[in-house]
């Protein structure tokens, strides 16, 4: 679970820097990398929002055991 943990949190990251784009300067990065109406862009749009669903079901249901694989994970690399 921690790999897929890193994974949805990538895929979050990517999707609010591209939000963040959109909204100070219009720019949608994905559109622009894929295609404004690529099946690749939809994809992308799909696996982050199934990425946010997730994310809301470890933070609603699972908080402490989301919190124990991050605190798991950090203490790996840190060692």
């Amino acid at each position: 679970m921690k790999v897929l943990d890193i994974i949805v949190t990538v895929l979050l990251l990517i999707g609010a820097v591209n939000w963040g784009l959109i909204g100070f300067f219009g720019f949608n990065l994905v559109a622009a990398i894929f295609g404004e109406t690529g099946v690749f862009a939809r994809l992308i749009y799909a696996v982050v929002g199934l990425a946010a669903l997730y994310e809301i079901g470890c933070f609603t249901f699972g908080l402490k055991e989301t919190q124990q694989r991050w605190c798991e994970t950090i203490d790996a690399i840190k060692h």
